[in-house]
């Protein structure tokens, strides 16, 4: 089958302990504007962990050559009837060749994702800031909000070992006893970083009666293979258990087995070339497996969702609406249903429109009756930590819902758990 293509190449293992120099990788956006106190970040690398979106600009780079507009944009689609090449290879080299599989290089991990790493400089101003808040009678709010709510990954890592080093205290824990509620969770989950709130997500998706489908989609699917790694090593140290048979023993039948192969990290590279055939072979094989069956190979279509790179999902996402003139998206929601529908419409959607995605996701946790709390303060915390991407998010909200997306979120919370999450937003 097309779907037997050398596996990519072996895993990047852990850094050395104690690392600490800042990521070349760009991950979750890079440094934010004004770059961190008392040190320079390197410059990010273009392209970054989302392509570039359709909704006022790309601020992340040039998408690459023949990108295929999203199904849900108002652009027109490309004129060109091509698949779109592969990015540039490492430091601006050309596009291994067409055949080479193996020559894909891996990526590295996203920002925030290596354990141990940190922003270089002193952030003891910002440790005194957050012990000043919690010291004594009361707990100055504002100031938690004001400290945590504009960090980038690395410089929060940062914040929590200063503070641990300066004042001898731990901030997870300080924070803990002095708020509550939605406020509370979203606190937590800045400071713990988008490492390890993954993986206390996993977690949470799995555990007690029932599972938060959901949850799981949002962490798990459409990742890196590097991120993968890291998030399943970061929930064996934390619970000493395995990711894999956890989230195993929660799933059954078809669902079960994608999400295996997904946590197997196994996916291609996003470096490796796009193969024109095996595009078309793949295609073909969807459509085989799905349209005027009375029961669907469901098999075939999980195997090449969770091998593509986000750019060969692209290219069948293109390639399958010309050739059978009906979006891929469209088919799919027609075809399959519950769990295993969402998950491959959220692997689809992370391909092809990562902003209008996440918007989505946003308004699933507003919309009907009463607000999601616990799903609108999880998405948001996450988002926050790619301010670029999050730019993107707020257009696509706009652009399909017609409101702003901070006043949605405004008129859904209150108190401080409101100020938290329009700080995030900002």
């Amino acid at each position: 089958m097309s779907y037997n293509r050398p596996p990519p190449q072996p895993p990047l293992g852990y850094p050395p302990q104690g690392q600490s120099t800042y990521s070349q990788n760009p991950g979750y956006g890079g440094p934010p504007p004004g770059g961190p106190p008392g040190g320079n970040y390197p410059p990010p690398q273009q392209g970054g962990y989302y392509p570039p979106g359709p909704y006022g600009g790309h601020p992340q780079g040039p998408p690459p050559q023949g990108y295929p507009y999203p199904q849900h944009s108002s652009h027109p689609p490309p004129l060109q009837g091509g698949y779109g090449q592969p990015p540039p290879g490492p430091y601006g080299a050309p596009p291994a060749h067409m055949g080479g599989y193996n020559a894909a290089p891996p990526a590295a991990p996203s920002l925030g994702y290596i354990p141990n790493q940190v922003a270089p400089g002193d952030f003891r101003p910002q440790a005194d800031a957050l012990r000043k808040a919690m010291k004594g009678f009361g707990t100055d709010e504002a100031a938690l909000i004001r400290v945590l709510a504009h960090l980038d990954p690395l410089q929060m890592a940062a914040v929590r070992e200063t503070y641990t080093r300066h004042i001898n205290r731990d901030l997870y824990k300080d924070v803990k006893s002095e708020t509550s509620g939605y406020f509370e969770q979203g606190l937590l989950a800045i400071i713990e970083g988008p490492l390890m709130n993954d993986a206390e997500l996993v977690r949470d998706a799995v555990k007690g009666l029932g599972t938060k489908e959901w949850l799981l989609n949002d962490i798990l699917l459409g990742r890196s293979n590097a991120d993968m790694r890291e998030i399943k090593n970061a929930y064996h140290h934390k619970y000493n258990r395995s990711l894999e048979k956890d989230v195993e023993d929660d799933l059954s039948a078809e669902t079960k087995a994608l999400f295996a192969r997904v946590i197997s990290a196994t996916r291609h590279e996003e470096s490796t070339p796009i193969n024109p055939a095996a595009i078309e072979n793949e295609v073909k094989s969807i459509h085989g497996s799905t349209a005027g069956r009375m029961i669907n190979n469901v098999t075939e279509v999980c195997v090449i969702f969770a091998q593509s790179s986000d750019n060969e999902l692209r290219a069948i996402n293109q390639a399958f609406h010309q050739r059978y003139h009906v979006e891929l998206e469209k088919h799919i929601s027609k075809e399959f249903s519950g769990h295993m529908k969402a998950a491959l419409i959220y692997m689809l959607r992370t391909a092809t429109d990562p902003a209008f995605r996440d918007a989505a996701a946003l308004e699933d946790s507003m919309s009907g009756p009463g607000t999601k709390d616990f799903k609108l303060v999880t998405r948001i915390v996450r988002l926050h930590w790619n301010k670029a991407h999050l730019d993107q998010v707020k257009r696509a909200y706009h652009h399909h819902y017609k409101r702003d997306l901070r006043d949605r979120v405004r008129g859904e919370t209150s108190g401080d758990y409101e100020k938290l999450m329009l700080a995030l937003l900002e």
